[in-house]
């Protein structure tokens, strides 16, 4: 058994998961990113002036990275970043024009690049402590990109740190001018922006007013279209390399699709998983209870993606709102990109269109929210705190007693809600379930909402405690034949997740109804039903 000291020895020695800044191949387990790279390079060779615009930590920067490698050997290719750029440097034309003139020599002349004159490079260098404006750069692109013994590419990555400032939006304006007439005077063959915002839509943020809710200085770009989420096939191959240096014994296909069922594939919590499972002091760590360990660390860490997330919602009431909705609710909130708040949730990866309706993106993230909306009302909650005072009741012999919590949740439920009234009891069924069950799980298990059944009427809550599932169906009481229905459908569950007994949540609002927690058989699955 590796200790997690001496494993830390061995990734200094070779390759690690990296979840801070820049990626690089020699160094870093990665997803192999070439079909996408290759996409890129087809834009540039066509000449095209494209936007890459994804969530943050993304793999953006890696990608632009690789990118300029890929083109380097045919274009003279200027990468920059806005990153860290003080906000005095916007306040005036000349700062700015003296700032992109230093970051563009800097990248020629210390980022290997072959091609540029020298006397281009001495007047550059004089241009960025000089009186340069936005004309005088214009005049040095077009110079620049006539002399060269290649055609220019500029790459401008972080762009967002520049796009409420009304100088950038002037310096984009000169760019697309140039691209307008570049059949008359040279410009950059291609020019590739990156950023979370749709730089597309940047004088929106500046003045958010109709007449200039259309007129951005960008529109001559296009998006970068292709999807940038990992596929299982993708972190298969990431895994399969890792696995030939450290030889763990993991199920390749088993572990990349549990990794993409928890994530979605979005690059940062693939990478962070991972990384969690390499420093785990357990053995085997690569399995499923490796997994419900991993991810329960992910969902306790400060990171910041969690950070922004919380920012976001703290913003924008409206976003807050619609996951709120979706969430405890089970709303079908139509997909709308005029919908500014479901456009943003987009934009920074909380939510993605499933079918025409917006949905969160992935199981973390979903847990992530419900962790934090319950966390804000569990110490006034009398179903949280029920669950809370009987402690290690429910874990027998280090497992989960699903039928006990049962029990004691009916038992809690009448007692604190059964003069509340019905529409407040059934729109909340889901939260009041999760306030009781999450200090029973919280610090040892994890839980998600299966996406397929998230609705008003019925949903399954898959509950991950010590590497063990548990597969809980919630639903309003609709009759007999709704309840078979119900019934079946949580069958077939339990057949997916290759498991004998389910259970099974009647939020029953008849009067005659008979509370309590029974056992039945459904064919040759066990189903265990609390009546509340």
């Amino acid at each position: 058994m590796r200790s997690g000291a001496r494993r830390g020895q061995e990734q200094r020695m070779g390759k690690c998961f990296n979840t801070t800044g820049l990626c690089r191949p020699e160094m870093h387990y990665m997803v192999n990113i070439d079909g996408r790279l290759e996409r890129m390079g087809i834009m540039v060779d066509n000449g095209v002036y494209f936007t890459v615009s994804r969530a943050r930590q993304y793999g953006k920067t890696t990608a632009l990275r690789l990118l300029k490698k890929r083109l380097s050997d045919n274009y003279v290719v200027l990468s920059i970043s806005l990153e860290g750029v003080e906000k005095e440097v916007y306040e005036s034309t000349i700062s700015f024009c003296r700032r992109i003139c230093r970051l563009l020599y800097n990248a020629a002349r210390y980022g290997g690049i072959t091609g540029i004159p020298d006397r281009l490079l001495s007047e550059l260098c004089q241009m960025k402590s000089g009186d340069t404006n936005l004309a005088d750069l214009a005049d040095f692109i077009s110079e620049l990109c006539a002399s060269s013994a290649r055609r220019v590419v500029l790459i401008i990555d972080e762009v967002d740190q520049a796009s409420d400032k009304e100088v950038f939006m002037s310096f984009l304006g000169m760019l697309r001018n140039q691209f307008l007439n570049r059949d008359e005077r040279p410009a950059f063959w291609s020019v590739v922006l990156a950023s979370v915002y749709d730089i597309k839509n940047l004088k929106l943020r500046i003045r958010p007013d109709a007449e200039h809710h259309y007129n951005s200085p960008w529109n001559i770009a296009e998006d970068f279209t292709p999807d940038m989420n990992f596929s299982t096939k993708d972190i298969s191959g990431m895994l399969s390399e890792y696995e030939t240096d450290h030889h763990t014994g993991m199920d390749i296909c088993e572990m990349a699709a549990l990794i993409y069922d928890y994530t979605g594939g979005y690059p940062f919590l693939v990478s962070r998983l991972c990384k969690i499972l390499d420093s785990l002091d357990l053995t085997p760590a690569w399995n499923r209870e490796g997994m419900t360990e991993a991810v329960k660390s992910l969902l306790m860490e400060e990171n910041p993606l969690f950070d922004d997330m919380t920012k976001k919602l703290d913003d924008l009431p409206e976003l807050e709102k619609i996951l709120y909705a979706v969430l405890f609710k089970g709303e079908k909130i139509p997909y709308s990109p005029d919908n500014y708040a479901v456009n943003i949730g987009l934009m920074f990866g909380f939510l993605k269109n499933s079918g025409g309706a917006v949905a969160i993106s992935n199981r973390i993230f979903e847990t992530r929210l419900y962790n934090l909306f319950l966390s804000r009302e569990a110490l006034e909650s009398g179903i949280y705190k029920a669950a809370a005072i009987d402690g290690n009741r429910f874990i027998c012999e280090g497992q989960l007693d699903m039928e006990l919590v049962l029990e004691r949740f009916v038992e809690a439920f009448n007692e604190i809600y059964s003069d509340a009234a019905k529409p407040f009891v059934e729109e909340n069924g889901r939260r009041f379930f999760l306030l009781f069950l999450k200090p029973i799980i919280n610090g040892v298990g994890n839980y998600y909402v299966e996406a397929r059944t998230r609705d008003m009427r019925r949903t399954d809550i898959i509950i991950d405690y010590r590497g063990r599932q548990y597969v809980c169906e919630l639903k309003i009481w609709h009759g007999d034949e709704y309840n078979r229905r119900g019934e079946q459908q949580l069958c077939g569950y339990l057949e997916d997740y290759g498991l004998d007994i389910g259970y099974l949540i009647s939020f029953n609002f008849n009067k005659n109804k008979k509370t309590g927690v029974s056992r039945r058989m459904a064919g040759d699955k066990v189903i265990v039903e609390a009546v509340v």
